[in-house]
């Protein structure tokens, strides 16, 4: 039997930009009622393949089927039969959230009769329906991101084209457009993402890693992660960050050692040895160890061993020295904020919140798209005044001292805060100016933040040229050429691969260990974990603060089943609505089930697998993740206010 022809076909695609080769050699296929996820570093290609495939971008050399149509050499009517997302939003910002929804749907054609059925499922699953009247240039980053992604699905196509489409988008919306995704391939159309998320990357029936334009592993998700089956040692300690440095250095049975939310991932030919190695070093510093046990490998397992190398490992970001220049500003507390509220017209952003956060503490600020995140940092930074309340920052009141406050403290947006028609060194040049740095000590700076962004040979090179990682880095150095003694961070990770994750934090907590406040917004839940104290803010109200670990282990009145088998999103629907289970969402390669008794859930779920015949699986009970947690909070507020409209 023939198999079908691919509706995407990549053959021997290049792309070139003067000097660089963007993508060299690309091929691949993916069928109807196939999704593909295109994973990489940051500059690997993945942009540049999708263009080219969207017609967009023009193909240097080999060519490309899509949808039946050739290219090069068809690329406007292929447009008919596709849609495609880029990371730049292409949205009209003078329009309403459902004007630009109505535009998009006349634009690709969908009939006004049952549009309106399909636009209210899209608002729905996004939580966009309350800001339907609401300007597309008055939308929070992560909330533009999910009216992108609703534009996009507002008809379906044969083929569609995602590049990094939950960035900036918090795990409940995340779990609500995979839904979507799977709703899709039901519907035999042919799905290409990219993604930054590699837990997301997982659920793809098959995966490409991308790097140096280059495909260098392809298949699926279990048959990728197969070279490091039963090598791979999970250990969980009251100190991750520490015990990772520790492992590092001195465990020398371990082959790799990586930090993965609460847990270090540990590497190993010999994990007997590696285990009790561990157990001798961690001990001996002084960092107690919760549990050790082997795991089933991840793509992002997979993905940091193959791209690490010995030089980026052996050649880290020069020192940062902060800590002798901070100013003394008597206050123990970094920042103190009382009942303070922010008002746009009758909307209430910020309602009435309180916390402080100590000198040196690395603090996070979780909530979903559109909770207040930005708008409690615009205030603290003194870019947006309080309607009512206090606060002060760096001993400075937020009501009546924002210029003192800009002086002394780092800021870096959801946009990276830079100027991407100038070059990298105009950028620290301009940031340097305006922080009044001048002579030999800007010069001095300016070196220390162009090796600190692994920039070094390219200081001339426009900023908007370069890759995501490397714009991130540029940013927070330019954010703390003055030495400030807080920083606020808005979700500044957003978009960018898990390496340079990595060794951002890294810099983050090189800073807290000078005394440097770290203030943090995030939609990545394993970096919540690296976060000293957390607060939780939802429709404006802080619903949750604590450390991470103990909103994991007091917050959740249920248990949780990690369920791994074959093809979950089939059979997620049937578990969701077994008595025994509370919920159940899509979570990397498996589930993650809520149950009030998990013994009762598990043999449910177990007679159902076996019913099902999908192979192998595994059913067992794990500590709740920072999702599960961040997902049920959100949950439990929507449930109280539910309840007090119909009281």
């Amino acid at each position: 039997m023939s198999q079908p022809t691919p509706v995407i076909q990549a053959r021997s695609l290049v792309r070139r930009f003067d000097d660089l080769t963007a993508v060299d050699g690309l091929s691949l296929e993916v069928k109807a009622g196939e999704i593909y996820g295109l994973v990489g570093p940051d500059g690997a290609g993945k942009s540049t393949t999708l263009r080219m495939l969207a017609g967009i971008l023009p193909i240097t050399e080999g060519d490309a089927s899509v949808a039946g149509f050739h290219l090069p050499g068809q690329e406007f009517p292929v447009r008919d039969h596709l849609a495609y997302m880029s990371q730049k939003f292409g949205l009209y910002p003078d329009l309403s959230v459902k004007e630009n929804i109505d535009f998009y749907a006349d634009l690709y054609g969908v009939p006004k009769k049952g549009r309106q059925t399909q636009m209210d499922e899209l608002l729905d699953f996004s939580n966009m329906r309350p800001f339907k009247k609401r300007l597309a240039g008055a939308l929070s980053g992560g909330m533009k991101q999910k009216l992108q992604l609703v534009c996009a699905l507002i008809h379906t196509p044969r083929v569609l084209l995602l590049d990094e489409p939950t960035n900036g988008v918090d795990p409940v919306s995340r779990r609500d457009f995979w839904k979507i995704l799977y709703r899709l391939l039901a519907q035999k159309v042919a799905i290409l993402v990219s993604t930054a998320y590699l837990d997301e990357a997982e659920r793809c029936s098959r995966v490409g890693l991308l790097n140096n334009g280059k495909l260098i592993a392809e298949g699926r998700p279990d048959e990728i992660c197969k070279p490091l089956e039963g090598k791979i040692l999970s250990v969980r300690t009251s100190n991750p960050w520490l015990a990772n440095h520790i492992l590092r250095e001195k465990a020398a049975v371990a082959r790799d050692v990586n930090l993965f939310g609460d847990t270090v991932h540990v590497v190993s030919q010999d994990l007997d040895g590696a285990a009790a190695q561990a157990k001798e070093v961690l001990e001996t510093a002084g960092v107690g160890i919760k549990s050790m046990r082997k795991i089933t490998p991840s793509l992002e397992d997979i993905f940091i061993r193959t791209l690490v190398t010995e030089a980026e490992e052996k050649s880290p970001s020069p020192a940062l020295s902060i800590a002798e220049e901070n100013p003394k500003n008597g206050k123990e507390n970094s920042v103190e904020v009382k009942g303070l509220t922010r008002r746009f017209g009758s909307f209430v952003a910020v309602d009435n919140i309180s916390f402080s956060v100590p000198k040196g503490q690395i603090f996070g600020f979780l909530g979903p798209n559109g909770a207040g995140k930005s708008t409690t940092i615009r205030m603290l930074c003194g870019l947006l005044a309080p309607s009512s309340g206090a606060g002060t920052v760096a001993g400075r009141d937020v009501n009546t001292q924002t210029e003192q406050i800009k002086m002394n403290i780092g800021y870096m947006s959801q946009k990276f805060s830079l100027y991407e028609d100038l070059t990298v060194e105009e950028n620290i040049h301009f940031y340097g100016g305006i922080y009044g740095l001048k002579g030999k000590i800007l010069e001095e700076r300016k070196e220390w933040a162009v090796a600190m962004s692994g920039l070094e040979g390219r200081e001339k090179h426009l900023t908007g040229l370069l890759a995501g990682g490397w714009k991130q880095r540029l940013a927070l150095a330019c954010a703390v050429l003055h030495k400030p003694p807080i920083v606020f961070l808005d979700e500044p990770t957003s978009g960018v691969d898990p390496l340079s994750r990595r060794k951002f934090w890294d810099l983050i907590y090189e800073m807290a260990g000078q005394g440097v406040t770290v203030f943090v917004t995030t939609h990545y839940m394993e970096e919540a974990e690296y976060c000293h104290r957390l607060a939780l803010i939802y429709k404006g109200r802080i619903v949750a603060m604590d450390a991470p670990h103990r909103l994991k282990t007091q917050m959740l009145d249920v248990s949780v089943l990690d369920v791994r088998c074959r093809r979950p999103q089939e059979v997620i629907d049937a578990i969701a609505a077994m008595d025994a289970v509370q919920d159940a969402a899509l979570f990397g390669a498996g589930l993650h089930v809520k149950a009030g008794d998990p013994d009762k859930a598990k043999k449910a779920i177990t007679d159902l697998l076996e019913k099902r015949n999908l192979g192998s699986f595994s059913v067992e009970k794990i500590l709740p993740s920072m999702e599960d947690v961040f997902v049920s909070l959100i949950e439990l507020e929507d449930r109280k206010e539910e309840q007090g409209r119909a009281a």
